[in-house]
């Protein structure tokens, strides 16, 4: 076995592990992983995915988002949602953030994600949390981006959805760095807040320090 053999047997052996929910739950039906993004930045959605992938498929290198470049991650969106039985994505605006709590509004993303799905899941993997007023099954998994494909894959078609967005933002909204920091609070997107204020698209519950 050469070298590039043994990568892709190690990457298919981690990946069998990352389906250890996935065959547990695969009697009830179709299994949705559910994550977001954009819980932290001052400005931009909360942008959920949900994703539903059939039985044993294989993705190589599905991971959490955060674990992989932005040119892998805009590859694997591509091949998640060519492949996946269906994917939602759910996006609650910063006005709405500021009316109701970065949580709710996490939880709103997330059932309007799963809403926008074509196909009805009958299980949802969620990473971390449980989701209110949703009738469907749901396994909650502590770092679920990490041990659940299905999560895996909602995690990367929420990053790369929000993060294209916010490259939008800015060629429409200059002076802020949105399309290097995506909305988190670094440098240059503080001091574009104190030269210029606050934009339409800026979460007024997360920048009053910075005003």
């Amino acid at each position: 076995m050469n070298k590039r053999e043994e990568k892709l047997a190690k990457e298919r052996a981690r990946l069998e592990a990352m389906r250890a929910y996935e065959k547990e739950y695969e009697k009830y039906g179709y299994i949705c992983g559910i994550d977001e993004v954009g819980r932290g930045p001052l400005a931009g959605p909360v942008v959920a995915g949900a994703v539903i992938l059939p039985k044993d498929c294989e993705i190589l290198w599905v991971n959490d988002s955060k674990k992989l470049s932005e040119k892998k991650r805009e590859v694997l969106y591509d091949e998640i949602m060519e492949k996946a039985v269906a994917a939602g994505i759910g996006m609650v605006s910063p006005a709405r953030i500021d009316e109701i709590n970065i949580l709710q509004a996490t939880y709103e993303a997330m059932r309007k994600a799963i809403a926008n799905l074509s196909v009805r899941p009958d299980v949802l993997l969620n990473d971390a949390v449980t989701i209110p007023e949703v009738d469907i099954f749901q396994v909650p998994i502590i770092k679920g981006d990490e041990k659940s494909v299905s999560i895996a894959a909602a995690s990367i078609i929420a990053k790369v959805t929000r993060d294209r967005l916010m490259v939008e933002y800015d060629s429409v909204i200059p002076g802020y760095d949105f399309a290097s920091n995506k909305g988190y609070g670094t440098k240059a997107h503080i001091a574009g807040i104190r030269e210029l204020g606050v934009s339409p698209i800026h979460r007024m519950t997360f920048v009053g320090k910075y005003i």
